[in-house]
């Protein structure tokens, strides 16, 4: 990131002016400052040794060997940039942290610009799970994400609900099996409280009846235990818009 996010420097690498154009103005309609640079395939690394990006936006029509090191100098740039190919289709290229359609205005290009900018501030994420040795293991899963996350815990519903209620989650990891208070009771209420913050519920059994409970209240996705990194950057990926 650049500085303490007082600004953001986004990469756009595009052979089509129009779009190029269209992109450019819709950053400078963020709600953050934007640092605009352009660049073709063949310049782009050089971009990243002048200073630290924090957006890399890739054209599909950028040859897939150029886009392939764009992304790796993305990837090892310390922290990494959050890379996105736009106009690809329905497929994920595997180097890529998300897929997003060609703006056809400003507006959309805007909306588009935003879920960008939403992965580069920290995402406070609350791991809720009477079991502590499961709180410490979804921690250690987290820690390894590319993305910025502020994790705290609770053992048990009421804990959850007060720290939801003084603004300290963006996410609730949520247990469904507690004692007490349990994970519906305790989604349903967050939702009440605080209907902004995404309720994810852990589960070690998924069936039919549990996700349409859950749904009905307002949770936004289910990790059946035991998941793993990729569970959760599927997770990630829907929180911030691009699934």
């Amino acid at each position: 990131m650049s500085g303490d996010l007082i600004s953001l420097r986004v990469l756009l690498v595009s052979a089509d002016r129009p779009t190029s154009d269209l992109w450019r103005q819709s950053a400078a309609l963020a709600s953050v400052p934007i640092e605009f640079v352009e660049c073709d395939g063949g310049e782009a690394p050089s971009v990243f040794e002048r200073a630290p990006i924090d957006i890399v936006l890739i054209d599909s029509q950028i040859a897939g060997d150029q886009r392939e090191v764009i992304c790796k100098c993305a990837r090892e740039q310390k922290p990494a940039a959050f890379t996105a190919i736009f106009d690809a289709g329905a497929a994920k290229p595997v180097y890529v942290d998300a897929t997003l359609p060609k703006p056809a205005d400003l507006e959309e290009g805007r909306g588009l610009i935003e879920r960008c900018v939403k992965t580069r501030f920290p995402t406070r994420v609350l791991i809720v799970d009477d079991s502590a040795t499961m709180r410490n293991i979804v921690r250690k899963i987290l820690s390894a994400s590319r993305h910025l996350l502020e994790v705290s815990e609770a053992a048990e519903g009421i804990a959850a609900l007060n720290a939801v209620s003084s603004g300290k989650a963006d996410i609730v990891l949520l247990d469904y099996n507690m004692p007490g208070f349990t994970g519906i009771e305790t989604l349903a209420e967050i939702k009440r409280v605080a209907p902004k913050v995404a309720v994810v519920m852990m589960t070690s059994t998924l069936d039919d009846a549990l996700v349409h409970r859950a749904q009905t209240q307002g949770a936004l996705a289910f990790l059946k235990k035991p998941f793993y990194l990729a569970d959760i950057e599927t997770v990630l990926r829907k929180y911030f818009g691009f699934d």
